[in-house]
């Protein structure tokens, strides 16, 4: 049986490997939301969770209102008249006092109350005015260009839930309900922190056999991006008593600690040993490309992530798992990732065994189709191929070589 060159033997075992479905569920199961209530004003609520429902507590809009500069009217006169008399008017804040009898019209501007007795508004485009005398130019039916009260926000209902992270339209929700301050879970610390002795920070003098620290830049701004205060521990050198000192540290100031580098085959044993002192850690392999090293556990109360150090191996597992890891922690809500159907517009390399999170540039074509191809290189050093990606191409753990033409799972940024 002949089988394509770049897929592997149909004998072809995968090791042993954890799919990331049961990583997420081991720590999910293991993870809760310990973080203190504080109440704070509005203006300090960007991008914090709420710990308690917000329960609406009168409509939105309050009154019926007009949606339209027009005439009120009701719509019942017109059906037997086409001229009102003029008998007032109601403006935004400062609404028409009284009933509008049979054979009265009032003037109304958009947003303004709707008086008494009218069932319609008639924008001012379709009447003819003459002082007091208003000519109507079509007939209304009844609620034309009324916006009703509570038609966007009903009284008592849930109008934001608890672990609901906030965004800034909800701000201009709770604001129209006379909302200033709200109770949120105290936004989490992580310290950061890259090890080995090959790194150097940006600005520094490279050596021979070094390179420059990419992942702790790459992480500040993806935690601060989620409302996270970080602590920047930086480069720990290869030394047990940097290793210890920087770990306790984090223990000690810090909610969570994501570390990069020092997790794969050949240093973990080192680094096993000094986190065995102060806590609990379980390395895994796990069936994810890129980025199979992987170590999760806890330094007391701080919960640790261990990334590799390769920057895309670094920056695919803190989205795939430490992201949904730290919403879990600081009591969000979790979101269902989405995730797309396109067709491959080149062939992608795949062996079966490991989920492989692909990087790629999705667009639609003329006919309306999602179409996918990669960003080039995808090995686990190469950060352009995330740089110049809108999107992860999702190919299965046991899917093998994809053919142009084939349907992908795709996962905008």
């Amino acid at each position: 049986m002949s089988h394509h060159p770049e897929e592997p033997s149909p004998c072809y075992q995968a090791p042993a490997l954890l799919p990331v479905e049961q990583a997420l569920a081991q720590m999910h199961a293991s993870l809760t939301c310990r973080q203190k209530v504080q109440k704070v004003a509005l203006e300090s609520a960007l991008g914090a969770v709420l710990a308690e429902d917000v329960i609406a507590e009168l409509n939105i809009p309050p009154h019926d209102n007009s949606s339209m500069d027009g005439y009120a009217v009701r719509a019942a006169d017109l059906q037997t008249t086409d001229s009102l008399t003029l008998t007032g008017s109601s403006f935004a804040g400062a609404p028409f006092r009284g009933e509008l009898l049979a054979g009265e019209t009032v003037r109304i501007m958009t947003g303004a109350v709707i008086p008494t007795g009218a069932d319609a508004v008639v924008m001012q485009e379709q009447v003819e005015a003459n002082d007091t005398n208003i000519r109507f130019l079509n007939k209304p039916d009844t609620g034309s260009n009324i916006r009703r009260a509570g038609e966007d926000i009903r009284q008592g209902q849930v109008l934001l839930a608890k672990g609901h992270l906030i965004r800034a339209v909800d701000l201009g929700l709770l604001a129209s309900l006379g909302i200033a301050e709200v109770s949120i879970y105290t936004p989490l610390k992580v310290a950061i922190m890259s090890s080995g002795d090959e790194l150097v920070a940006p600005g520094g003098k490279l050596k021979e056999g070094q390179i420059f620290d990419s992942n702790r830049a790459v992480l500040r701004a993806q935690l601060s991006q989620l409302g996270i205060e970080v602590l920047d521990l930086g480069i720990v050198p290869d030394s047990k008593q940097a290793l210890r000192l920087a770990l306790s540290q984090a223990a000690a100031e810090c909610d969570v600690l994501i570390s990069s580098g020092g997790v794969s085959v050949g240093e973990a044993d080192f680094t096993k040993e000094i986190l065995a002192e102060l806590g609990q850690i379980g390395f895994w392999k796990l069936a994810i490309k890129p980025g199979k090293p992987f170590a999760f556990g806890n330094l007391g109360e701080c919960v640790f992530f261990g990334l590799p150090g390769n920057p895309v191996s670094a920056f695919v597992t803190f989205d795939q798992l430490v992201r949904p890891a730290l919403a879990n922690l600081s009591g969000q809500i979790q979101n269902t990732q989405v995730r797309l159907l396109a067709k491959a517009a080149d062939n992608l390399k795949k062996r079966p065994g490991r989920m492989d999170l692909q990087r790629g540039w999705f667009w639609q074509d003329e006919n309306g189709e999602l179409l996918v191809k990669s960003t080039g290189n995808q090995g686990s050093g190469v950060l352009t191929s995330i740089a110049n990606a809108n999107c992860y191409i999702v190919l299965e753990q046991q899917r093998g070589y994809v053919t142009t033409g084939e349907q992908v799972s795709i996962q905008p940024f």
